[in-house]
């Protein structure tokens, strides 16, 4: 049995399309480069699992899909950064929901001191209704939010003039916080002396004595080195902190469906593994650390819970979130006066 030339070219073409069908559509668009830009020091976890999702985009699109990761402040600091990512100079930055907090007031909740009394209660609240209300609200903002944060950890005072016991030591006391409306009215509701400066320039502020001290989780403290300009670490875990990881509305709405999914699938993994690795490296950092200088202490956070409600702390950021945004984060830490 033979075929006429006319019906072969026709089932070339035929088959072609079947083929040009079952591809990807990523194989068929232009390549696409993404800027993805943090705080980040390049050994600590965050950057460590993204390069690894990176690397797993790239593969799974054919090459079609580059992000370039620019660590450790590299363009800039956090509200900069905020900046370009809303311009669309970055197209993808992790940022702590209190930083974010001075363009979406909301994204600071998870700030509230003493809210979450343990990582379950964390992720409980963060994967659960509390964080899909602050999503919500970076939505109406033209950025994309991804649906799980990074962790970043329970922050603790450092000090390069005297251990922080209870409230009482902080009067007075010059303490670097980021750049967030909520650090700084905890830290004055604490009668402490905060200066609101951004992490790029910590370690330099420390080391000038413009700020006696800061507060950080144990991982950024020892990969910032934090522990050459300061004597002690006070356990106070006044509050948890995690880092949305925001895109450029419009940059992520103009990537084909299909990329969006896979940038997604492998970011989420990614976080789930870095906060994995977090609590992971925060229970061996006490001992690294003390081998490095610092002088550990072990504050009861009574009197700090104390001050703040004596101070009116808890019943004025109720005002600010409103009764909703504090139904979703009571339902997890349970009253907060």
């Amino acid at each position: 049995m033979t075929l006429d030339r006319r019906q072969f070219v026709q089932g070339l073409a035929a088959g072609g399309a079947l083929v040009a069908a079952a591809r990807p559509a990523f194989a068929q668009t232009a390549p696409i480069t993404l800027k993805w830009a943090n705080n980040i020091p390049v050994t600590h976890p965050s950057n460590v699992r993204i390069r690894e999702a990176v690397d797993a985009i790239k593969s799974e699109t054919g090459g079609k899909v580059d992000i370039q990761v620019f660590p450790n402040n590299q363009l800039g600091g956090d509200t900069d950064m905020l900046s370009q990512v809303r311009s669309g100079a970055i197209d993808i930055f992790p940022l702590s929901g209190l930083i974010l907090q001075t363009l979406v007031p909301v994204a600071g909740i998870n700030g509230l001191a003493f809210a979450f009394k343990d990582y379950q209660t964390v992720w409980a609240a963060m994967d659960g209704d509390l964080g899909a209300h602050v999503r919500a609200a970076i939505g109406k903002v033209n950025l994309h939010v991804f649906d799980r944060c990074l962790d970043n950890g329970y922050r603790n005072i450092t000090s390069s003039t005297r251990p922080i016991n209870t409230a009482a030591d902080l009067k007075g006391f010059k303490i670097r916080v980021p750049v967030s409306p909520l650090w700084t009215s905890m830290f004055k509701a604490l009668e402490a002396s905060p200066a609101s400066i951004n992490f790029s320039e910590v370690y330099s502020a420390l080391q000038t004595k413009v700020v006696e001290g800061q507060e950080n989780p144990l991982a950024v403290i020892d990969l910032a080195k934090l522990y050459e300009v300061q004597k002690f670490c006070s356990m106070t875990g006044h509050m948890w902190d995690g880092q949305w990881v925001l895109a450029n509305g419009k940059r992520w709405a103009s990537l084909p469906a299909d990329i969006q999914a896979i940038i997604t699938k492998h970011v989420t993994a990614a976080v789930l593994k870095q906060r994995d690795d977090i609590r992971r490296l925060n229970n061996g950092l006490e001992a690294q650390l003390k081998a490095k200088g610092l002088t550990f202490n072990y504050p009861d956070n009574k009197s700090f819970r104390d001050a703040l409600s004596k101070a009116g702390f808890y019943k004025e950021w109720r005002g600010k979130f409103g009764d909703e945004a504090m139904g979703h984060l009571e339902k997890y830490s349970g009253k907060l006066v």
